[in-house]
């Protein structure tokens, strides 16, 4: 694990300014998740995710799939950083016609992308058929000292996802098959764009993944290294899918909005902007990342993530 705790804060908060830097310049998406996944996204992607920028459709790569696919700058934000062919540019251009950062993930028009999502709960079905699919083709072409189909599936989810029907159904499944490569990080901020989920939503969601036959562990989502063990340990699990419920605060860094449900679904506004580049310390302009940050993310030379 990184052992640069300035470096990763920083690297984190990359994702956050472009997060909130481009929901602002299209006046419109959803700052609040992106900011509160950051820490989250930065573990996985910098310690674990093994996946090949310069090759996107590497059949051997693990595969993320964001299901709360309004938050759609966190991916895209993860894909600019580590070396995908998505420009700055494309990121200036978030919620634009012809661009390659449309306001939902669709698959086919962003490298990168594994599958189109905006449909609460529909990532999380498309997760778990992949992870069928590995686990499929594993048993069919895998030989002892061989494995030539090794990966694992994770799926970022939160509480709009779980609210949905189609979770109770594929996650059932997914217990039932021992799916042991798939790892759903749930998370865990209690928002929605009405407001407190508790209103509404009051499930033990624990206790539900539980009888469902899955691991089910729980982490800081602000902790890097909580939330690095939470997956080091999901990843040791081989019979078992695993939820990683992670604790965060949506809009993270938003000193005036952060924990509501003013930073869900519109843009902070140019004041509230500024004041989270005040409170993260994080003097660069609008879409400037500085080069030391971009190399720490960068997966095009080294393979940081594998």
């Amino acid at each position: 694990m990184a052992d640069n705790a300035i470096s990763r804060k920083e690297c984190a908060n990359a994702i956050r300014a472009l997060s909130m830097d481009a929901v602002q310049q299209a006046k419109s998406g959803h700052p609040g998740a992106p900011m509160g996944m950051a820490d989250i996204a930065e573990v996985l992607w910098r310690e674990f995710l093994v996946h090949n920028p310069g090759n996107p459709n590497w059949f051997n790569r693990d595969r993320f799939i964001l299901s709360n696919g309004h938050g759609s700058m966190l991916i895209y934000s993860l894909l600019h950083l580590t070396g995908y062919d998505l420009s700055i540019e494309e990121i200036k251009n978030f919620r634009q016609l012809d661009s390659k950062t449309p306001g939902h993930p669709e698959y086919g028009y962003t490298p990168g992308v594994e599958t189109t999502t905006g449909p609460l709960g529909q990532g999380l079905a498309n997760g778990v058929g992949m992870a069928i699919a590995e686990k499929t083709l594993a048993a069919q072409f895998n030989r002892e000292g061989h494995d030539i189909v090794d990966h694992h599936t994770y799926v970022f989810a939160g509480d709009g996802c779980l609210m949905e029907g189609i979770s109770h159904e594929v996650c059932s499944l997914s217990g039932t098959l021992k799916l042991g490569k798939l790892i759903v990080i749930y998370d865990d901020n209690g928002i929605s764009i009405d407001g407190e989920v508790d209103q509404w939503f009051s499930d033990d969601t624990s206790k539900r993944f539980e009888a469902y036959g899955w691991q089910v562990l729980s982490a800081d989502g602000h902790d890097p290294v909580a939330v690095f063990a939470a997956i080091e340990n999901a990843k040791k699990n081989g019979h078992q899918p695993t939820l990683i419920s992670c604790k965060t605060i949506i809009g993270f860094g938003s000193p005036n909005k952060q924990g509501t449900a003013a930073t869900h679904g519109a843009p902070l506004g140019e004041d509230e902007v500024a004041a989270v580049r005040e409170n993260l310390d994080w003097s660069h302009a609008s879409f400037s990342i500085p080069e030391e940050i971009m190399q720490a993310w960068d997966c095009t030379k080294e393979r940081l993530c594998c």
